[in-house]
C-alpha cells in the first residue's frame, strides 16, 4: 500500500497549531457524543493513521447527499475531504472528467485493494440490464460491483442507497435496488435520510477513521449513535403532543402557537433520526421547527407510506386506549366537568350561608 499522509501531517503542513488540533479533536468527540476520555484517542488516531482512500460513486440519485455533506460544520467538509480522507474518486466533486476520471477510479482500486472505503450515493437500476443509469459508458451496477469487490467497507449514503427512495417507489419500473441487496459480501453501514444530516455524514466518517471499525449499528444497519431515538422523543413540540394540543389546519392559530403537527401528518413518532437534536445548517433548525411535519425520510419505504400529510393512526401516548382525538375530547370533558362542579359547590355554599343568616 502506498504511503499517504496522516490527518495531523496535513494540518501541520497547513500551519495548524497543536492547540488548534487538540481543540478540533475535542469538538469531534463532542459531535460524536463521546466523552472527554476519547479526545486523546481521537488525537492519536489522527496523528498515526494514514488518511483512508475513499471512492465515492453515484447511481440513481439527485445529489442531495453531496449537497448536504459539503455543508457540514463539525467537522467542516473541506477538512474531511482535504485532510481526514483521501477522496480519490468522486465524479461530482473531482476536477477530472471522462477518461481521466475513470483512470483515477481504476488506479485507486488497484493501489489500495482491501484498504479503501466505498461510499455510494444513489442506487443501481437492474431492469434492462441496468441501462437506466450509465456511468463511463457502462451500467452503474457494473461500476458498483467492480468498486465494491476490493472495498474495506461500504457506506450507503441517503435513502436512495439505503432503501431505494423515490426511484424504488411503486411500481418501480427501473427496478431501482438498494445497495445491500446487490452487494451482499461486504460490511455496509446505512446512513439514510433524504438527505442525511451533514454532521451525521461527517461524523460517521470520522468515527470509522478514528477507531478503524464500523460504529455500532441498529437492526436496520444504521449507526445507533444517530438513529437510536425517535425524532418525537426529543422534539421541542412534544409537550404539546402530551397535552393534546395540535395544529388542526395549516396556518391556524395553533400553528402560530407552535402546537404539535401530529394531526398534519408528522411522522416523528415512528421515525428514527437525529433531526431534533443535531438539526440542520449548523444546528439552526429542522423541518418541524420550520413548521412542517417530519416525512419519515430515514425509514424504509417512506415514499410508499401514503401522503406526507396523512395522519398516523393508533398512536397511544395518553394511556392504553387513548389517541389524539380522544384526548382532545377528554380534555374538554374534564374542563367542562370541573366548571360544573365548581358552579355546584359555589351554589351550595351560597345556600348554606343564606340558611345561617336566616
Amino acid at each position: 500500500m502506498s504511503t499517504i499522509e496522516t490527518f495531523y501531517d496535513v494540518m501541520r503542513r497547513q500551519g495548524i497549531t497543536r492547540r488548534s488540533f487538540m481543540k478540533y479533536c475535542s469538538l469531534t468527540a463532542a459531535a460524536l457524543g463521546l466523552g472527554p476520555a476519547y479526545v486523546p484517542k481521537i488525537a492519536e488516531a489522527m496523528e498515526t493513521k494514514p488518511r483512508t482512500p475513499v471512492i465515492w460513486v453515484h447511481g440513481l440519485e439527485c445529489t442531495c447527499c453531496s449537497e448536504s455533506f459539503i455543508r457540514s460544520a463539525h467537522p467542516l467538509a473541506k477538512d474531511v475531504v482535504l485532510s481526514m480522507i483521501s477522496l480519490d474518486y468522486d465524479d461530482t466533486l473531482m476536477a477530472a472528467a471522462g477518461t481521466a476520471a475513470e483512470a483515477a477510479l481504476q488506479d485507486t482500486i488497484e493501489k489500495y485493494k482491501g484498504n479503501y472505503i466505498l461510499a455510494v450515493e444513489g442506487n443501481p437500476p437492474l431492469n434492462e440490464d441496468g441501462m437506466f443509469c450509465i456511468v463511463g459508458g457502462k451500467p452503474f451496477v457494473e461500476q458498483l460491483k467492480h468498486a465494491a469487490e476490493h472495498a474495506k467497507a461500504i457506506i450507503s449514503w441517503g435513502a436512495c442507497a439505503s432503501y431505494g427512495c423515490v426511484q424504488a417507489a411503486a411500481p418501480n419500473p427501473t427496478r431501482a435496488t438498494p445497495v445491500h441487496k446487490v452487494i451482499t459480501d461486504k460490511p455496509i453501514i446505512k446512513v439514510p435520510g433524504c438527505p442525511p444530516i451533514a454532521e451525521v455524514m461527517t461524523g460517521v466518517i470520522t468515527y470509522m477513521l478514528t477507531f478503524d471499525r464500523l460504529p455500532e449499528l441498529d437492526r436496520q444497519g444504521r449507526p445507533a449513535m444517530f438513529y437510536s431515538q425517535r425524532i418525537h422523543d426529543k422534539c421541542y413540540r412534544r409537550p404539546h403532543f402530551d397535552a393534546g394540543q395540535f395544529v388542526e389546519h395549516w396556518d391556524d392559530d395553533y400553528a402560530r402557537k407552535g402546537y404539535c403537527l401530529y394531526k398534519m401528518g408528522c411522522k416523528g413518532p415512528t421515525t428514527y433520526n437525529a433531526c431534533s437534536t443535531v438539526r440542520w445548517n449548523d444546528g439552526v433548525s429542522f423541518p418541524i421547527q420550520s413548521g412542517h411535519g417530519c416525512i419519515g425520510c430515514s425509514e424504509d419505504g417512506f415514499w410508499d407510506q401514503g401522503s406526507f400529510y396523512d395522519r398516523l393512526t393508533n398512536i397511544k401516548q395518553f394511556g392504553i386506549e387513548a389517541n389524539a382525538d380522544k384526548v382532545g375530547g377528554t380534555a374538554a370533558a374534564v374542563v367542562g366537568g370541573a366548571v360544573a362542579v365548581h358552579a355546584a359547590v359555589s351554589a351550595l355554599k351560597r345556600a348554606q350561608k343564606k340558611n345561617e343568616e336566616a
